[in-house]
């Protein structure tokens, strides 16, 4: 897949828009507070992996506003689970 630029109306060339929704229907993830840190945390990986997901220390949730206000801070970790 090659990537290409949003065009001058913002949108993106079909062809990517077809193969992110493909990729997109292949990913499960979660996002949630780490119970320590306090950061926001993004587990992403590919459906094969779901059973993983269930050995990682667990996530609290976190409401909008705690997740606009991470990403505003910088605080958003993502881990990719195999």
């Amino acid at each position: 897949m090659t990537a290409s630029a949003p065009g001058p109306s913002g949108e993106l060339p079909p062809d990517l828009t077809r193969h992110l929704e493909t990729l997109g229907g292949q990913l499960v993830w979660r996002i949630g507070k780490d119970e320590v840190s306090d950061e926001v945390i993004v587990r992403l990986g590919y459906a094969s992996a779901t059973p993983r997901f269930a050995h990682l220390p667990r996530l609290r949730s976190a409401n909008d506003a705690e997740l606009q206000a991470a990403v505003a801070e910088n605080r958003v970790v993502i881990e990719w689970v195999d």
